[in-house]
């Protein structure tokens, strides 16, 4: 089905699942059954192959599951549910401090790629923010690489960064704060103006605010007030643009701290 991948429609969905475990135990698993996907691709796993590995929840039938932990317990970790095999599963950048992490996963199917893509947070303080700076300065070259490799790339992921003001409920009061710094802000601005990776519900959706929100804080009401920020894309390259056909945040459940984010490609 891949293989023939520019005659084939394609369902990708994306989440960052707070932990697997606690996602499948909120009913993840049972509403991906109902979805027709082609890819779920996750971040924030928080699980070792072993907590997982002998449990069908996590490996249902007609997926072929892919995962990619940090070596610290619980924590971070990427993973890819696929309906196909892929031809070749790549889960190294390159960069020791970020491998360790298990940020990023990738399967290759001929000239396309699927990613899942968890970028550090820097909300804990300045040490992770330094981290997560880090990681920008490393990551720019990467998809600039990767956008003149003559491949076509979805990748899915949170991002960690609200983009623009229509981005976040409060901007205003976060503009100090990480994930809606003016350095990050700018890093996202290098990657879609200067690069001219495309985001794909922004691409579909370019006024939307409130829908758009795909995390919200554990603390006040801010799910209850829909007080939000959008920080999980699907950035895929140009030749990718004209196949977006609808983008959605999935919110009548709620698996995570972040919501599903749904992306359909036409043929």
């Amino acid at each position: 089905m891949i293989t023939a991948f520019a005659e084939t429609p394609l369902k990708v969905i994306s989440l960052n699942a707070n932990g697997i475990r606690s996602a499948a135990r909120k009913g993840l698993f049972a509403w991906l059954d109902k979805q027709n996907a082609d890819f779920l691709c996750l971040q924030e796993t928080k699980a070792q192959p072993a907590d997982i590995q002998h449990d069908g929840i996590f490996h249902p039938e007609g997926w072929h599951t892919y995962f990619n932990s940090a070596g610290k317990k619980g924590y971070a970790g990427v993973a890819v549910y696929a309906r196909d095999k892929p031809d070749e599963v790549l889960t190294q950048l390159g960069a020791t401090e970020f491998d360790a992490e298990g940020r990023y996963l990738e399967l290759r199917y001929g000239a396309f790629s699927v990613v899942s893509l968890y970028l550090p947070s820097g909300s804990a303080g300045p040490e992770r923010q330094a981290s997560k700076d880090r990681f920008l300065e490393f990551f720019l070259p990467r998809l600039r690489e990767w956008i003149g490799n003559g491949r076509q790339y979805a990748i899915c992921g949170d991002w960690n960064i609200a983009h623009n003001n229509i981005d976040l409920k409060n901007w205003r009061g976060n503009r100090k704060n990480s994930g809606f710094l003016p350095h990050e802000r700018a890093w996202l601005d290098r990657a879609f103006g200067e690069l001219g990776w495309v985001d794909a519900y922004r691409h579909l959706h370019p006024a939307a605010e409130g829908e758009a929100y795909t995390w919200w804080s554990n603390r006040g009401q801010a799910w209850a007030k829909n007080v939000g920020w959008r920080i999980d894309y699907q950035v895929v390259t140009p030749g990718l643009r004209d196949r977006l056909r609808k983008a959605a945040v999935y919110k009548n459940e709620r698996f995570s701290d972040h919501a599903p984010l749904t992306v359909d490609y036409a043929p």
